[in-house]
């Protein structure tokens, strides 16, 4: 071991005898009573004396006020370098962070926030912008011009999401406004699946409620129908009583609200009473006398035991 490594390791005198100047520099970076009792010193090299003093900040345990003095050589004067607040072997270190876009979470936006998409979301591809060239059989390629005025029709010029009104009806433009396709980026194969495998999970026939319900969601009369691919495999709920309800639900999904589950019948109606106006039906005061069960004339038989 060299001279000069033996001499760095070695704490210089000067610099490890200036604590109060350690403090003192602590303690004008800290708030007013937050830097604690001396807890040590390194030697950071040839006259270079690194202070280490305990941090009283509510958060910060095991934390340390460092505060790095040298001297120059020769010279007997020891000024101050930097002081920092740096963790120590057991402090209360702060989580890696994570980007907002991987925190997000389904429900967490409220009223007012706003969601950025990126540029290059897999979810989303190019839709139609009309500003790509033509296909050779396409109703605005030079070959068909002359089959455009045949027909009748209306070349919008530019982009459909530049026009300034709605063009008119039997244009290229106009098509894509019924269609739907004026819109800058439409859902990806890739999203149109990820959405799938969301919707199956959440309300799938795996789910609890399903594996309890009597009939599937396909042969309900709730059930929405939805346009497009995904109408082979989702729908959407209109039973009020639902769980389920004003959600996209696989045909596969099910519940106790099913149409058919439990059909209610009827109860019976009696019949209309019938009214005879022309009829007087006698009402007696008194009972007949013979409409008892007890005869009115004795009987000899009954008189023996009592009876009158």
């Amino acid at each position: 071991m060299s001279a000069a490594t033996t001499r760095s390791r070695t704490p210089d005198r000067l610099c490890a005898e200036a604590v109060d100047l350690a403090r003192a520099a602590a303690e004008e970076a800290a708030a007013p009573g937050v830097v604690g009792e001396h807890v040590g010193l390194v030697s950071e090299g040839d006259r270079v004396v690194t202070h280490y003093f305990e941090c009283k900040e509510p958060g910060y345990r095991g934390w340390r006020w460092a505060s790095t003095v040298a001297r120059a050589s020769r010279a007997k004067v020891v000024t101050l370098d930097e002081t920092v607040l740096l963790p120590g072997s057991d402090s209360l270190l702060a989580p890696e962070w994570v980007p907002w876009s991987e925190r997000l979470r389904p429900g967490d936006m409220g009223p007012g926030d706003l969601l950025p998409t990126d540029a290059d979301d897999l979810r989303l591809e190019p839709g139609y912008s009309g500003e790509d060239e033509p296909a050779p059989n396409s109703a605005v390629s030079d070959e068909m011009a002359e089959l455009v005025e045949a027909e009748d029709a209306e070349v919008a010029g530019g982009a459909p999401a530049t026009l300034p009104v709605v063009p008119s009806r039997g244009s290229i433009a106009s098509v894509a406004e019924e269609l739907g396709l004026r819109r800058a980026r439409v859902l990806s194969r890739y999203g149109l699946h990820t959405a799938a495998d969301r919707w199956e999970e959440a309300s799938g026939p795996k789910t609890a409620m399903a594996q309890a319900a009597p009939a599937a969601c396909v042969s309900c009369g709730f059930l929405l129908r939805v346009g497009g691919s995904l109408g082979q495999a989702f729908g959407i709920c209109a039973n009020e009583f639902s769980p389920a309800d004003g959600r996209v639900v696989s045909l596969a999904y099910g519940c106790g609200g099913h149409s058919e589950a439990a059909v209610m019948p009827k109860p019976p109606r009696p019949a209309p009473p019938v009214i005879d106006e022309t009829r007087v039906d006698p009402f007696p005061l008194r009972p007949s006398p013979d409409s008892g069960s007890v005869p009115t004339a004795a009987d000899e038989s009954s008189a023996e035991l009592g009876h009158s």
